[in-house]
C-alpha cells in the first residue's frame, strides 16, 4: 500500500501537480458541493416593506349628540392614544408632578434680623447668675424671631415631557377601556344656565354623584353649562381642554368630552408614538432610509402602492 502511494506521488510531481495526497481528491466533490450550496443559500431575497410605512392600528369611539345622547357614528383614533396599557407607576409620577407644581410655597416667618425692635443687650453677660441673653429679638423670647422657620420656595419637581405625555394617554386609555369615556360630536352647551336643567340631564344618564362625579371637557368656554354646574359641584365640573390634568381624568367617575377636544389631544399627546407609523407619506421615505437599509427606488414604489391602496 505504501509502495503504491509513493508511486502515485512521484507521478504527480513529474506531471507538475503540486498537490500531494489521495484524500484531497476524495474530498474535492464534497467541498465543491458545499460551496455551491452555500452560494444558493445566500441569494438575496426580496426587500420587505419598511415598518415605518405601515398604518398605525386604530380603535373605534362612538360619537353621541348632546343632550339627547343618541349615537351618531364611529370614529377611529390611534390605539397608542386610546388603548395604551395601564401603567400605575407612570400615573403616580404624573400626579405627584402636578401636585408639586400646584404648591404655592408662600409660608414665611421672620428671623431675628427681620423682627422690629432694639438690638440692646438685655442684661450683662456675667454677674447676674442667669443664662446669657442678647437682645429681645432672640428666638428664645416671646415676640422674638423664629429660628429655622419656613421661607418662600418652589416645590415644583421635574418630569420628562415624554413621561407626562405617556401618563396622559394612559389615563384617558383607562377611561376608554372601562367605557367611561363619552365622546360628544357637537358642543357641550345647554340652552339656558339653569341648574335644574343640568340636574335633569345628569340624573337621566346617571352622571350625578350617585354614579360618581362627571368631568365635562370642552374646546372653548361654555357659559350656560359652566354657570349651571357651579351650583352642582357635587355632581360634576366643567373644564376647558387647556386646564385638564392627569389627576382630573382619574378622580372623577367618567369623562364627557367634545370630539374636537379629543382630536386635539390625540394629535398633541401621541406625536412621538405616531412618528413610528408616519401617516404622512411625504415623510415616509426619509424615515425608511434612516431606519432601514433599502434602496430609494424601492421606498418610493412602496409609498406609491400604499397611497394608491388607501
Amino acid at each position: 500500500m505504501a509502495t503504491a502511494r509513493s508511486i502515485c506521488s512521484k507521478a504527480r510531481l513529474l506531471a507538475g501537480v503540486s498537490r500531494v495526497g489521495v484524500a484531497q481528491d476524495i474530498m474535492k466533490p464534497v467541498f465543491a458541493a458545499t460551496r455551491s450550496m452555500a452560494t444558493a443559500v445566500t441569494t438575496p431575497a426580496e426587500t420587505p416593506a419598511p415598518f415605518a410605512l405601515r398604518k398605525a392600528p386604530t380603535v373605534l369611539a362612538t360619537l353621541h349628540t348632546f343632550p339627547t345622547m343618541e349615537p351618531v357614528r364611529f370614529e377611529e383614533f390611534p390605539s397608542t392614544f386610546l388603548y395604551a396599557p395601564l401603567r400605575k407607576d407612570i400615573l403616580h409620577r404624573a400626579v405627584i408632578f402636578e401636585g408639586d407644581a400646584h404648591r404655592l410655597g408662600r409660608a414665611k416667618t421672620k428671623d431675628r434680623g427681620e423682627v422690629r425692635g432694639s438690638s440692646r443687650k438685655l442684661r450683662p453677660q456675667k454677674g447676674t447668675g442667669k443664662a446669657r441673653l442678647g437682645d429681645k429679638k432672640s428666638p428664645m423670647l416671646r415676640g422674638g424671631g423664629v429660628a429655622h422657620g419656613p421661607k418662600p420656595r418652589d416645590f415644583s419637581t421635574e418630569l420628562p415631557r415624554q413621561i407626562y405625555d405617556l401618563a396622559w394617554r394612559t389615563a384617558i386609555s383607562y377611561r376608554y377601556r372601562r367605557a367611561e369615556l363619552i365622546v360628544v360630536e357637537n358642543s357641550l352647551e345647554i340652552t339656558s344656565p339653569d341648574p335644574s336643567l343640568a340636574k335633569t340631564i345628569m340624573t337621566r344618564y346617571g352622571w350625578g354623584k350617585e354614579g360618581g362625579r362627571s368631568l365635562f371637557i370642552t374646546t372653548e368656554t361654555r357659559p350656560n353649562l359652566e354657570a349651571a354646574m357651579e351650583k352642582l359641584t357635587t355632581d360634576g365640573r366643567v373644564l376647558t381642554m387647556k386646564d385638564v390634568d392627569v389627576k382630573d381624568l382619574l378622580e372623577n367617575g367618567r369623562v364627557i368630552i367634545e370630539r374636537d377636544a379629543l382630536s386635539v389631544f390625540s394629535k398633541h399627546r401621541a406625536v412621538r408614538e405616531a412618528r413610528r407609523f408616519k401617516a404622512k407619506y411625504d415623510d415616509a421615505p426619509v424615515v425608511a432610509q434612516r431606519h432601514f437599509e433599502v434602496k430609494p427606488e424601492v421606498v418610493a414604489e412602496t409609498v406609491e402602492n400604499t397611497a394608491t391602496a388607501n
